[in-house]
């Protein structure tokens, strides 16, 4: 019986891909392997938003194709797409495939009449690209499904090099979307995330165009799963009538992930992001304003070139000020073939790590503070089907996206309960249990 293998480097939207090109393989008969040696089939989705990610991505083709020497070596992902001419100087007999065609590549791996390679194409800007789809759901392996509503993107902020290697936005037609959401409901899924690479611009380049508000009023008034949570949003994108939908009770979760990355307006503007820190402050302060146990996460990104101590400040001093639940903490990493690559000067790396460790503690007193804040609460929550290996318990998230373990208990996986909670570790693991309308 025939293996293959599956190495996937960085985002929710890889994982979700590299999940699509497993179903189509397996619906072929192939057996997905958990062992990264001697099989007849190994994929490699490669990740390029950091120069480390690059790197981290061509160490994965070296040691899979040393490890498996007879397989078909696949190697895909937006390292693929930015730099396949690094990727081909560690082998040429590696197959390199592009973004565009990972929906078909389970067809292409087993096509008996024609194995020629895929011609590899580079990222499409053009006004003709369109969002490729896998046929089917893709249902991964976990209790929470992701679902990709929207690829490509057209910001092109001066850090990153995502654009080059997605392309311009494009966006799943909306009877797509309903489709994919009503087959992952009939296979029990409770709560889908929906993802994208920048999902605010969802349906823009639609006929007729229409909004990420509009996909959510009418995913709510079809109602195909129990619920629904959106991957991260851009500040200036952010509706408030799509804060207003949300709720523990209601489809759409009480939590919104919002990258701000500076809390400075010039280092917002040499980043290209196209908001101002009080636009951002406004629309955090709106969400906690309609939903004040609402989970609000947040990225930062520290130390791009020419930041001051005082810019930092300017930063954390907001970061300090507003009622967020947590942070992802991300240290610049200059990326060729960006326009931030040049730029001067370039902050030391020692004071980078010295104001990310500032950064992260601020993180753990948001993250403590919100743990506090939901103490005792009832939260909805769905169960994971997959028991933790560290814990040896159940977890269920929570609406507002918090990860409450509970004592093993078979009957409770991929359900939908209330839970509440009184205590947590010092590495703030919390410790709940179902609710029963009494309290602890």
């Amino acid at each position: 019986m025939k293996t293959f293998y599956i190495k996937t480097l960085g985002c929710k939207v890889n994982q979700y891909e590299s999940d699509g090109i497993a179903a189509g393989l397996e619906q072929h008969g192939l057996v997905r392997s958990n062992k990264d040696k001697s099989n007849d089939v190994c994929i490699i989705n490669t990740c390029a938003v950091t120069s480390k990610a690059a790197m981290q991505s061509r160490q994965a083709v070296r040691k899979l194709a040393r490890d498996n020497p007879d397989a078909k070596i696949i190697v895909t992902g937006c390292h693929a797409q930015t730099d396949p001419d690094i990727i081909r100087q560690i082998g040429d007999s590696f197959e390199l495939v592009c973004h565009r065609d990972k929906t078909r590549l389970a067809d292409h791996i087993l096509a008996a009449v024609d194995p020629s390679p895929m011609s590899f194409k580079p990222a499409d800007h053009s006004a003709a690209n369109r969002f490729h789809s896998f046929e089917t759901p893709v249902f991964g392996s976990m209790t929470r499904a992701y679902l990709k509503i929207q690829d490509g993107c057209d910001a092109f902020c001066t850090y990153c090099i995502v654009p080059h290697a997605r392309g311009s936005s494009v966006s799943m037609p909306q009877h797509l979307v309903l489709n994919h959401l009503n087959a992952l409901g009939r296979a029990g899924f409770k709560e889908v995330i929906l993802t994208g690479i920048h999902a605010g611009r969802y349906g823009r380049d639609l006929t007729p165009p229409t909004t990420l508000l509009d996909l959510v009023k009418t995913i709510e008034e079809k109602r195909p799963v129990d619920r629904i949570r959106l991957s991260s949003i851009e500040p200036n994108e952010i509706d408030e009538r799509l804060v207003d939908l949300a709720a523990p009770d209601s489809l759409l979760c009480d939590h919104f992930h919002v990258p701000l990355q500076s809390g400075d307006d010039d280092v917002l503007k040499k980043m290209k992001r196209p908001y101002t820190a009080k636009l951002f402050k406004d629309i955090i302060c709106y969400i906690h304003e309609k939903h004040p146990f609402a989970g609000i996460g947040v990225d930062t990104l520290i130390g791009f070139p020419t930041e001051t101590d005082d810019q930092f400040e300017n930063t954390f001093s907001l970061i300090q000020q507003l009622p967020v639940s947590y942070l992802h903490v991300f240290p610049f990493s200059p990326r060729k073939g960006t326009p931030a690559f040049s730029f001067k000067p370039r902050v030391p790396d020692p004071v980078i790590t010295e104001r990310c460790q500032r950064m992260r503690e601020l993180g753990k007193q948001k993250q403590m503070a919100f743990i506090k804040a939901n103490q005792g609460r009832p939260l909805k929550a769905v169960v994971q089907n997959q028991t933790n290996v560290r814990t040896g318990r159940l977890t269920a998230v929570t609406s507002n996206y918090l990860n409450i373990y509970l004592k093993k208990d078979s009957t409770l996986k991929g359900k939908l309960v209330d839970v509440v909670f009184d205590h947590w570790d010092s590495n703030l693991n919390i410790s709940g249990e179902i609710y029963h309308g009494k309290g602890i």
